[in-house]
């Protein structure tokens, strides 16, 4: 089988439009899964089990049930009952509050990972709640956790994929409808495997940079 140039030009214009989504959808994603993860993290220590359930019951859920279900989900069903949403927002939503269940479990280790001694201290002081989280623990989990924090963007990124079955035009969806107009399949995949690769290496290694620097 001959490799064909020219199928690699023809799909190039496709191809950046697809990168251009999956870079929005990580990207929107990624803040989503990180600030929802912080709310759960935080509901977590609630000081009242009618918070701390609830949390715990729901992140749960979202965790133990398959990405792919929640798309068709959201994409689906709820449209019947009155709620839609474009696929690329679907999606966005989607992967973000499934990932923010995960993040959250990262931001737990270290709030929890904070020495007792500054939550001693914060109180000596008399700080309210919220001081003592913005200025006192979560400026020192935060720096723990940033390193696994990124390597969930990278697990995401290779996630966007899943969102062709809403029909999300992302890199993949635009590869296999590509291939599927030319019947040259090889050309257009080959070019979106390398682009996953160069995408998520450098991330792969600004996490390690990060987390020697943070951590060590």
């Amino acid at each position: 089988m001959n490799w064909d140039w020219s199928a690699v030009a023809d799909f190039m214009p496709q191809f950046w439009d697809g990168v251009l989504v999956t870079l929005q959808i990580l990207a929107l994603g990624s803040l989503l899964s990180f600030a929802l993860g912080l709310v759960w993290a935080i509901g977590f220590r609630a000081p009242t089990r009618f918070v701390r359930w609830p949390v715990h019951a729901v992140t749960e859920f979202i965790r133990l049930t398959p990405l792919l279900v929640q798309l068709f989900f959201l994409f689906f069903v709820l449209p019947e009952w009155g709620v839609q949403f474009s696929a690329l927002t679907t999606g966005t939503i989607a992967i973000g509050v499934h990932y923010s269940t995960y993040t959250a479990q990262v931001y737990r280790a270290g709030i929890e990972a904070v020495p007792a001694g500054q939550w001693e201290a914060a109180t000596a002081l008399s700080l309210p709640a919220r001081r003592t989280w913005t200025a006192v623990i979560l400026p020192q989990a935060v720096r723990r956790v940033v390193p696994a924090l990124g390597n969930y963007v990278i697990s995401m990124l290779k996630d966007t994929p899943l969102l062709a079955g809403i029909s999300v035009l992302e890199m993949l969806q635009q590869a296999r409808l590509e291939g599927a107009s030319t019947f040259q399949y090889t050309e257009p995949l080959t070019v979106v495997g390398i682009a996953f690769i160069l995408i998520a290496y450098p991330a792969s290694l600004l996490v390690r940079t990060l987390e020697r620097r943070l951590v060590h």
